[in-house]
């Protein structure tokens, strides 16, 4: 089973895990099974030179040492400038013809089986052996997202995924994050900053939302992470927000810069965490945390 490092973090989709319930969408990405899946290209400066097995298990709690270990060799390959995102392995088992019938087919069909939020094309082979392949989708050189195929595993006929894992979205390029809808943030280097700590989104059209737009802090920015919302076309429930959202504030003295930038919008918090503080070319913006109940109906 895969898992997403703070779950909950991934707010592009479905607002938060916490916020919205039964109320699915479409990425709109499909599955490529195109050639462009994969790709030829140089091989990088150090290729992964470790086993492409390693035993692995499904760990039951969601924190990165249970990804780690659900991962098996997969988690081993990624370059990640930060902690690995997402990881495990994939289905015990499949029916005859789900399977692919080469290496190629193994990975298009992880992405038909695990439907996973990664790009669906740009992978090369990185590493190769009789019954494993290990392809490897690269940024400026480094690993960032792993898929290791097998074939004819017990109940699983044919080449198919047998662990996956990838970095922070925010290491992917501008291009793919942009079309999954992540506003990524940058630091005070210009760096950009993993959605695991801060991500932003437009509300989902889905549940009428649209108009709204939702911030998630990650737990290394404030404690456990918290969700807040911009609503200045009050399409939000009022029970859903602890306070009113306000578009023209003064900001706090006590506020605190944190460095993090979106375009023109600057995010500051107070020790009180039960708001962010938007600074914006237009003047401040006060965004409200999100009740945990709150659900989409």
């Amino acid at each position: 089973m895969r898992k997403e490092l703070m779950a909950a973090a991934v707010v592009v989709a479905a607002v938060a895990v916490t916020v919205v319930a039964g109320c699915g969408t479409e990425d709109g990405t499909g599955v490529r099974t195109s050639a462009e899946a994969v790709v030829t290209g140089s091989p990088p400066a150090t290729p992964y030179d470790g086993p492409l097995y390693v035993p692995h298990r499904e760990v039951d709690e969601d924190s990165l040492r249970a990804m780690k270990t659900e991962s098996g060799a997969a988690g081993r390959a990624l370059e990640c400038d930060g902690e690995m995102f997402s990881g495990g392995g994939g289905p015990g088992a499949w029916s005859e013809g789900d399977g692919g019938g080469t290496p190629r087919e193994g990975l298009e069909a992880y992405f038909e089986i695990e439907q996973p939020d990664v790009p669906k094309d740009g992978y090369r082979v990185e590493r190769e052996e009789e019954d494993r392949v290990l392809f490897s989708y690269d940024v400026q050189g480094r690993t960032k997202v792993a898929v290791i195929v097998a074939k004819d595993r017990k109940n699983a006929p044919g080449w198919g995924p047998e662990t996956s894992a990838s970095c922070d979205p925010a290491e992917l390029p501008a291009s793919f994050t942009d079309s999954q809808g992540y506003e990524v943030w940058t630091d005070e280097n210009g760096d950009r900053v993993p959605i695991s700590e801060v991500v932003t989104s437009e509300g989902p059209a889905h549940c009428e939302w649209q108009k709204a737009h939702f911030l998630h802090t990650g737990r290394d920015l404030e404690g456990d992470g918290k969700l807040y919302a911009r609503d200045p076309e009050r399409v939000l429930p009022d029970e859903m927000l602890m306070t009113p959202y306000d578009g023209d504030v003064t900001m706090p003295e006590e506020a605190k810069d944190t460095g993090y930038r979106l375009d023109d919008w600057e995010l500051w918090f107070t020790d009180d965490t039960s708001t962010a503080y938007v600074r914006t070319a237009d003047g401040v913006e006060a965004w409200p945390a999100v009740r945990e109940e709150s659900r989409c109906l």
